[in-house]
């Protein structure tokens, strides 16, 4: 028993052997096929590239944790909206200070999820119904402040996006994220999230205010997607009201990729990160191979061949424990 104790995490969570066996797959490939990488630039790239799909990941994790399969499908829209409003009505206002931009960030994806939390928990409509529509609604209100793509980022960002540097702003952006989980992690409110999220009757007997953890679940989740949105701006340096949409397809395929279960209780950082390096590894592979006109639909079915089978790896391995 000591000696199981004494194993990593990383060892104990057989939810995580699938996407580290993968990851190590994906780097020897990349390795070999595309050295370029492994550079500093590459590096720097791969990082400016892949944070906003990161805490994207991030940002639906604790809401999945929380059970009820309340997976955020409005994430990806929320990143565009925060995107577009910045660069609509606080930029072009001449609102650039770093602190009021950060607070918009944050505190819109707060309150958004705080909303959407509030409409689940009180008025009883399906997870999926909220976030469905939230999707729609945000993809429809984004074209009306931003028609297109354009404005630019704010000036002290415009650096952000260079990518020719390991050690950036938004590798920062990162770094605050897993700082912020690593506190949460520690305290009982984790706790009282994965309890809620593997038994709420339990959890809601045991003193748990399972209502409570889920609206908190939520906002934590706007924090990240705002992060996500910040980073974004620092990607294209500009506004775009469609192209985040594509971050949800991408987020829900590496939470799941990296181990979460869409039915509540389980999930995590490590796992999320893995499933989200992961979907850039395998982006980054197919684009080392020539498809032509249908390169972006080759890529979008093996998001979708990788979704399909890590629910069914995920459902054989819960399948599994019960037994």
């Amino acid at each position: 028993m000591s000696a199981q104790l004494k194993m990593p995490a990383l060892f104990q969570d057989r939810s995580l052997v699938v996407p580290c066996l993968l990851f190590v797959v994906q780097i020897l490939l990349a390795a070999i096929l595309s050295p370029r990488l492994f550079t500093v630039d590459g590096i720097g790239g791969a990082i400016l590239v892949v944070t906003p799909l990161v805490l994207t990941t991030l940002a639906i994790t604790p809401i999945v944790i929380a059970g009820r399969a309340s997976v955020d499908l409005a994430v990806g829209p929320l990143l565009s909206f925060i995107n577009v409003t910045l660069i609509a009505w606080l930029v072009g206002n001449g609102i650039t200070n770093p602190v009021a931009v950060i607070s918009w960030v944050v505190g819109v994806g707060a309150a958004y999820q705080l909303i959407q939390a509030l409409i689940i928990i009180y008025v009883r409509v399906a997870p999926i119904i909220v976030t469905l529509s939230g999707f729609l609604v945000l993809s429809g209100v984004n074209l009306m402040v931003m028609s297109s793509s354009g404005g630019v980022a704010p000036d002290w960002m415009m650096s952000w996006g260079a990518g020719t540097s390991i050690f950036s702003p938004v590798l920062g952006l990162l770094i605050a994220a897993f700082a912020i989980w690593a506190i949460i992690r520690r305290t009982s409110f984790f706790t009282h999230l994965r309890m809620t999220g593997a038994d709420e009757r339990m959890a809601y007997t045991s003193g748990v205010r399972v209502n409570l953890v889920r609206i908190a679940a939520h906002m934590l989740g706007g924090v990240f997607v705002g992060l996500a949105a910040l980073s974004y701006t620092a990607l294209v340096s500009s506004g775009d009201p469609t192209q985040g949409s594509n971050y949800t397809l991408q987020a829900v395929t590496a939470l799941v990729l990296g181990g979460a279960n869409l039915a509540g209780g389980r999930g995590g950082a490590l796992g999320s990160t893995l499933g989200a390096l992961n979907m850039f590894l395998i982006s980054y592979l197919l684009s080392v191979f020539s498809f032509g006109s249908v390169t972006g639909f080759v890529t979008q079915m093996a998001f979708g061949l990788v979704l399909m089978t890590s629910l069914l790896i995920n459902v054989v391995m819960t399948n599994r424990r019960v037994a």
